[in-house]
């Protein structure tokens, strides 16, 4: 047998002896999780695993490996689909299940450790999945010439069958075991993009039917014999520590277990989830305020605006951007505010953990499992070897899985090792836990100044950045150059416009407030706060925000451009802003190599907008699959139209934070949605991220057209706290 592995590069290799592990799913509790459970041939030799993403078994199904989390975003669908096209598999077989957490084989080619995040799951994923159902495909074809005696090259194979022109036929499962024999290609022969059948097209999302039943399994649906639930009492303000606790009411809780200290917080142990939550009511926690943060949000604010006034670290600066707006005809200015956001995914955090005997198993929706295994192997002691992760669906994440820091396996695996001994904790964080949590979308300012000729034309653009940074002072801070944190400001520099003088500064601020990637980063407030600005600029130079931005962009932006036109015959955009009681926005930004322009169409409901439609152009190179395109479209610009109009986590005085649930956290709501067209722009370039993209075009949109029908322009975030609804 050959042994066949996928390198972080994502290129195939062959060796002289061994097939190499696929992975085989455990105990139905093991849920979605591939699990870290070798392959065993001589165990089951009638299923085929020509290398770590792809099993054939006896029945004709295939399943993939995936290894991205799925919560949501569509990574089991797409990059099955990926593996069936060059199988030549019917996609009725297709199945895909969790990868296990192996650095070595399911690594982010782009992140050189396994995770998800930067919308790059089908990006790294494209040319490697499908290699890998290449092979597949490459030595089923030879078993079955071996078998039949015939020449491999008068093999085809369709929706699954194998055949010969003699008219012998037979599925996947009858080569399964001897296909395992075979050696695999170096380069498996790829097909080319004309004879795709699966690529393109609506196929079915493998988990729709298991969410909709009621059959997929999360982590708040895993119960392990004799397993506690815990709760974790954590401080209202960000930075501050346990000085003191009695638990003596909570130990008077039927069903409480235990109270043990750990560094997050106070833990209650119990026997069910309601005594866990009764007995942490029941708790008093004195805090240790000393190293927390105790400013406001206003203060903050206040704070952050003096130091985008001192000016900052230059990101990015072509010509003599302070020259040109000294020498301008006219100056216009706008500082815009964005708020702390949390991610507020529907399902709130969890783990599920159970140590025996010196080895432990996670069950969580892992997002990056490469800094999770080795916090929790650190935490208890153990040898990494001897930790398995479970990667279980999540519902949702928006970045906040996404944690550098590992600090709910670190949680989890606290609570374990404050018990002592062998057990199994379930972990669960509340909304409330959720929203006073921290791991933030950064708060931040834009302190933007541009100039224009007499012309209208624009002469000056200077825009300085305010935030913290969530790379420095974590695992990722090896990603920042010189001490500049990129996701700060992305977006707000390598703009498509062709400006005569721009400077783009950054200024970093410190904080005990934790702050994380939201879903798009640094895109989420720059592509505002660019795309408004510029809007206002065009506007007083008496310039068409559509031609006005096709004039200025650049030579090479011509993927910018191509959505942009795009949107505005979709819209049928004709110059006019406003019609009747609507007015029309337009917005156009680049993130995760993908682009996408928006227009909207709004109307005053009281005094605050209404969206009634969006339409939207998106070029996210070749679709895979068209319907899962539009729906994160759908999903991000409803995200992104919620955070702008509603969402912000606010500091009280003395730095409490007084968002806790949705109550107070307002969420778009279902009437509220508006109806969303999208158009996605055909492209032969390689696939590139979606699940973030559809979000930053939104919010300016909705603002450029605000400011066109009232006249009012939206520069602190959200629009309850401009518009004052």
């Amino acid at each position: 047998m050959t042994n066949l592995n996928l390198s972080r590069r994502g290129f195939l290799s062959t060796a002289s002896a061994g097939l190499v592990i696929g992975v085989v799913l455990p105990e139905k509790t093991r849920a979605q999780s591939g699990a870290a459970t070798a392959f065993d041939p001589a165990a089951d030799p009638a299923t085929f695993a020509p290398n770590a993403f792809v099993r054939v078994a006896p029945d004709d199904t295939v399943t993939v490996l995936i290894k991205h989390i799925e919560f949501g975003q569509g990574p089991n669908t797409g990059l099955a689909t990926l593996v069936a096209e060059e199988l030549d598999a019917d996609w009725s077989q297709m199945r895909a299940e969790s990868a296990p957490a192996n650095d070595e084989l399911y690594a982010n080619t782009l992140f050189g450790l396994q995770g998800t995040g930067g919308s790059t799951a089908m990006a790294n994923s494209y040319m490697q999945m499908r290699k890998a159902g290449a092979a597949a495909r490459a030595m089923l074809v030879d078993a079955a010439a071996a078998e039949w005696g015939v020449p491999a090259s008068e093999i085809t194979i369709s929706k699954g069958r194998i055949s010969h022109p003699n008219g012998t036929e037979a599925g996947f499962g009858a080569f399964a075991e001897k296909a395992a024999t075979m050696t695999a290609p170096a380069e498996p022969k790829l097909k080319e993009a004309k004879d795709f059948t699966l690529i393109g097209t609506d196929v079915p999302k493998l988990d729709t039917h298991a969410k909709t039943t009621g059959q997929a399994e999360y982590t708040m649906d895993v119960y392990r014999e004799g397993m506690e639930t815990v709760v974790v009492a954590h401080p209202d303000k960000m930075g501050a520590v346990v000085a003191s606790f009695d638990d003596t009411d909570a130990l008077k809780v039927p069903g409480v277990i235990a109270v043990r200290e750990i560094p997050q917080g106070v833990a209650v142990y119990a026997k069910t989830t309601g005594a866990a939550l009764k007995g942490r009511e029941a708790l008093q926690v004195t805090w240790d305020d000393s190293k927390a943060e105790t400013r406001s949000s206003a203060q903050i604010y206040a704070d952050f605006s003096r130091a985008a006034a001192e000016g900052g670290r230059a990101a990015e600066e072509v010509g003599d951007a302070m020259a040109g707006i000294d020498g301008a005809a006219q100056v216009i200015e706008a500082e815009f505010h964005f708020p702390y956001l949390a991610h507020a995914a529907l399902e709130p955090l969890d783990a599920v953990l159970e140590v025996t005997d010196g080895k432990a198993e996670l069950w969580m929706g892992s997002q990056f499992p490469s800094l999770d295994k080795p916090t929790l192997a650190a935490t208890l002691g153990v040898d990494p070897s001897d930790v398995q992760i479970n990667v279980m669906f999540a519902g949702g994440s928006f970045g906040r899985r996404a944690q550098p820091t590992a600090h709910v396996a670190a949680e989890v695996a606290e609570i374990a090792k404050a018990a002592g001994g062998n057990g199994s904790w379930k972990l669960l964080w509340t909304r409330e836990d959720d929203m006073i949590g921290g791991y933030y979308r950064p708060l931040t300012v834009h302190k933007m100044k541009g100039g224009l000729d007499a012309d209208g034309n624009i002469v000056g653009w200077h825009d300085v950045v305010v935030n913290q940074s969530i790379m420095a002072g974590g695992p990722m801070e090896g990603m920042m150059k010189d001490g500049m944190d990129p996701t700060s400001y992305e977006g707000a520099t390598k703009m498509p416009y062709d400006l005569p003088a721009l400077k783009v500064d950054w200024v970093r601020q410190d904080s005990p407030v934790s702050v994380l990637w939201w879903r798009s980063v640094g895109h989420s407030h720059t592509g505002y706060a660019t795309e408004v600005f510029l809007d206002q600029l065009l506007e007083a130079g008496g310039k068409d925000p559509v031609q006005g931005r096709l004039d200025l962009m650049k030579g090479d932006a011509g993927r910018d451009r191509g959505v942009l036109e795009k949107v505005a015959a979709l819209a049928g955009w004709d110059g006019t802003k406003v019609k009747g009681d609507r007015a029309y926005g337009v917005a156009v930004h680049e993130s995760f190599n993908t682009y996408v322009a928006q227009i909207v169409e709004v109307s005053d409901q009281g005094g605050f907008p209404k969206v009634h439609k969006i339409w939207c152009a998106v070029d996210c190179g070749v679709a895979v699959n068209p319907n899962v395109i539009r729906t994160q479209i759908e999903g991000g610009a409803g995200y992104g139209l919620g955070s702008v109009l509603f969402d912000e986590v606010t500091l009280g005085e003395g730095g409490t934070i007084m968002e806790r649930n949705f109550d107070t956290y307002r969420m778009l709501r279902i009437n509220e949605m508006p109806q969303v067209e999208v158009a996605i722009v055909q492209s032969d370039n390689d696939p590139t991220g979606i699940g973030e993209p559809g979000l930053p075009p939104v919010g300016p949109a909705v603002a450029n057209a605000w400011r066109a029908l009232t006249g009012q322009a939206v520069t602190k975030l959200p629009f309850t706290k401009s518009v004052g609804v």
